[in-house]
């Protein structure tokens, strides 16, 4: 080989990067090959990735350990030729027959390199002939096989095409060169003579820039020329690719810092899209303005939308503002601007929407129908602001479903739980990084209409900290007068609200501000009686149920009476959540039997529910009789609906007359005994009781279940009923039970959840009910069905509550309520 050597990249045997040489000697001497050397078997060593022509000389990196035996043992004989072949897939370590290509060249083993600290070794060989592999015959230490020698079919002298070819295949080559960088000067100089010979064809398809498939297939072309055609067209491709990467190069080319190589590439990426015909940017903004053309603006939002394009055409589009902008301008695009859905303004088919929804719920149904009846004579009420407040579970929430398939509206829903940022409403700047609209607008551009239902659930449960008042943000949203012109910073646009139905939800009014209840429209929510969550259960429920456990509706019966019997003694709630559970878990029960195949009742009796729910949660509280003086029976709403509740009273003889209050009795209530027992000291001859037996006795009121909280003022005429009747150990009239607040003059006052307390009374057993004279209007709300059995006494005065509850009649063993002075003295 020549000293003049050129080098470039390939991979080894061992995948690992090599270099190749191009010696600038085009003899034909280099392909001379010993034939008395050669044997029937010839060694062979797989190559990744690289092919070697005949009259090539390259070094391999040889790592595997078949491939190091052979060249250990080739080396110590004689004959030093072996057989390269490139194996298909260069991952495989050890290939087989299969894993081959059959054409490959033998090469001689010119120099082996080895290193003191390397464990590969590196091997110089020179291709010789080609030769085609027939079969394998050793895997073994190393691989042998059968082979035989493949000639070329040559060229003519004479033959001038093949010249141009070759002229061609230096121009070509020499351009290639210069592209990657400047060749020595007498490499140019030797590809530029005149010498016609195959071996150059062979160096150039060596060295090629191309995957080792498109090597191979140059090295298994027979025909000289036919190579040289192939090699050429292979060429002007690479050229032209490589002419394509420095123009895109030269277009972009300036002096690059660490800043600028980013924009470098994407400018790079610009150029290509721009050969491929096509900018995506422009293309958007095209589309924007279609879209913006077919939108019903009002006048501040057009004008809004074209400053903004023309600030987004200016801007670059790495910049870093031109996402802000783009994001901006395509929430402005997506808002439905003046875009209305028609309602339904069939009143009857409205009614009869909400009554398959709901049961109950009478008042809400009401107002829902009277809206509907004004928007469809004078068309352009402005939505008012509905607040729907009442226990969990009873179906506010679900109400707001219900409205908009009535109304044929679109239906959106936010929760406000635990929301304290006022960004969350009125929207971020868009200064501020990744800046969005308020939850108003969000819903809105998911309704996609600007009339939508809009529930607003839980504003009970709104917050505040540093970060502002959300209710005071809220404000503006649910006013009428001013929604109409909604301000979200965001937007920065005033957007219309007027026709958005507003919703509100919440548990407890106490915790809403003032100014954001006197814009709502309250309709309280009341809990649902035992005989209506009986009729919801049996048409909402029960079959819901059925439906989510895979159940058909003949498969299991539950009767009114079983369950009523899940509501009382497995429930305590004001709602139907609850039940809603305990239904699922029987369903989950009948859908196990079913699926295993077992015997089952088809109806569930009430005594069958201990099979399917456990043993008893809840019991009510049953009247308990009148032997006892002191004892009354009294009305308390809660949570989760009506109680009874018992205030009872006790006597004992002790210096002072002191007071003593039991049951964890909240500060009302606490005043309510206090005020009570005022009461009955100063008009003690009215009622018969001694004056000095509050100075030498002590009195004890105790209100039983003591660990659950207890508060309100309806227990007034409750607690003096019992100290009256403690102190003249009169007997209480039977079945009786009481509400009502009391002054110190007297006066009875009226109290509220008059509802729920004669629904817990009924269920409880009490016949008669005093209650204060104004109470008579909820009286007559209530359907006279659940009133059946039932005696009202309405009063104005403490007097006539005692005279209606105490009996002439004492209890069996009366206490000794007489003074003796000398006792109490000594």
């Amino acid at each position: 080989m020549s000293n003049k050597k050129k080098n470039f990249l390939h991979l080894s045997e061992s995948n690992e990067p090599v270099i190749s040489i191009i010696s600038n000697d085009f003899d034909d001497g280099d392909c001379y090959i010993n034939e008395k050397d050669l044997k029937e078997e010839l060694p062979i060593l797989p190559l990744r990735n690289t092919v070697i022509f005949p009259g090539t000389s390259m070094p391999i990196s040889v790592a595997r350990k078949k491939s190091l035996k052979l060249i250990k043992s080739v080396n110590r004989l004689k004959g030093k030729y072996v057989g390269l072949v490139c194996q298909k897939d260069a991952e495989n370590d050890d290939p087989e027959s299969a894993d081959l290509y059959s054409m490959g060249v033998i090469g001689e083993i010119i120099r082996v390199i080895e290193l003191p600290d390397d464990e590969n070794v590196t091997v110089i060989f020179q291709g010789k002939r080609r030769f085609r592999l027939t079969e394998l015959t050793q895997t073994e230490p190393f691989l042998k096989g059968h082979y035989e020698i493949r000639e070329t079919v040559p060229v003519l002298k004479n033959d001038t095409e093949y010249k141009a070819l070759l002229d061609s295949i230096r121009d070509m080559t020499i351009q290639m060169l210069r592209m990657y960088g400047e060749p020595p000067k007498e490499f140019i100089q030797r590809l530029k003579s005149d010498v016609v010979s195959s071996l150059l064809v062979n160096y150039c398809c060596a060295n090629l820039p191309v995957s080792g498939t498109e090597k191979q297939s140059l090295l298994e072309i027979d025909d000289d020329k036919e190579r040289a055609y192939r090699l050429l067209v292979i060429l002007n491709r690479e050229t032209q690719m490589m002419e394509m990467k420095l123009n895109i190069q030269m277009k972009t080319r300036e002096e690059l810092n660490q800043q600028q190589k980013e924009y470098f590439l994407q400018q790079q990426i610009k150029t290509i899209q721009d050969e491929l015909g096509g900018n995506p940017q422009q293309a958007d903004l095209d589309e924007f303005r279609q879209r913006g053309q077919k939108k019903k603006w009002n006048k501040e939002a057009a004008q809004t939308f074209e400053k903004e394009m023309s600030k987004l055409e200016r801007l670059h589009p790495q910049s870093p503002d031109y996402s802000t902008q783009f994001t901006y301008i395509e929430t402005l695009l997506d808002l439905p601007w003046g875009e209305y859905t028609k309602d339904n303004f069939n009143l009857k088919n409205a009614q009869k929407v909400l009554d398959q929804d709901h049961f109950g719920l009478e008042k809400v149904k009401e107002r829902i129908i009277e809206h509907l009846a004004v928007l469809k004579l004078k068309g352009d009420l402005k939505s008012p602001i509905i607040c729907l407040y009442g226990p969990p579970g009873v179906g506010k929430t679900s109400l707001g479903k219900s409205i908009a398939k009535a109304l044929n509206r679109k239906y959106v829903r936010v929760s406000f739980g635990g929301l304290h940022d006022e960004s969350e409403i009125r929207g971020h700047r868009r200064t501020y990084i990744g800046a969005m609209p308020g939850r108003i607008i969000q819903n809105i551009l998911k309704a996609g209409s600007s009339n939508p239902v809009f529930v607003l659930d839980e504003v009970d449960k709104v917050g505040n900290d540093f970060k502002g008042d959300p209710s005071s943000a809220l404000l503006e949203v649910l006013d009428p007068e001013q929604n109409s012109a909604f301000h979200d910073n965001y937007l920065n646009i005033d957007y219309d609200l007027s026709k958005v139905m507003f919703i509100a939800t919440a548990n407890n009014l106490s915790t809403i501000s003032q100014p954001l209840l006197d814009r709502m429209e309250l309709i309280d929510v009341s809990g649902y009686i035992i005989e209506e969550k009986v009729e919801i259960a049996r048409r909402h429920l029960i079959p819901k149920q059925l439906e989510n456990h895979g159940l058909a509706k003949d498969v299991i019966d539950i009767p009114k009476k079983t369950i009523e019997k899940i509501v009382e003694n497995y429930t305590r709630e004001s709602g139907v959540r609850e039940l809603d559970k305990k239904i699922a878990k029987v369903m989950r029960k009948v859908a196990r039997k079913v699926a295993s195949e077992e015997k089952y009742k088809k109806v569930i009796e009430p005594e069958d529910l201990h099979e399917y729910l456990g043993a008893i949660e809840y019991t009510r509280d049953q009247y308990q009789g009148n032997g006892y003086a002191g004892v009354v029976t009294g009305l308390a709403w809660t949570s989760v609906g009506g109680e009874i509740l018992f205030i009872e009273t006790s006597l004992s003889k002790g210096k002072g007359g002191k007071l003593t209050l039991t049951g964890n009795l909240g500060d009302v209530m606490k005043e309510s005994a206090v005020l009570a027992l005022e009461y009955l000291h100063s008009h003690s001859q009215y009622f018969g009781i001694d004056e000095k037996v509050f100075d030498n006795w002590n009195v004890h009121v105790h209100v039983p279940e003591g660990a659950i909280p207890k508060d309100g003022p309806s227990a007034g005429i409750t607690m003096v009923t019992s100290l009256a009747s403690a102190f003249t150990q009169r007997k209480v009239k039977p079945n009786l039970a009481m509400t009502g607040e009391i002054t110190l003059r007297g006066k009875v006052l009226p109290v509220g959840g008059i509802r729920e307390k004669i629904l817990a009374a009924k269920r409880a057993g009490i016949k008669d009910i005093i209650l204060c004279n104004e109470n008579k209007k909820d009286i007559d709300e209530i359907k006279p069905l659940y009133l059946k059995g039932l005696t009202f006494h309405y009063v104005d005065d403490i007097k006539q509550v005692l005279d209606i509850a105490l009996l002439k009649e004492k209890v069996n063993e009366p206490l000794d309520l007489s003074i003796n002075e000398e006792k109490v003295a000594n």
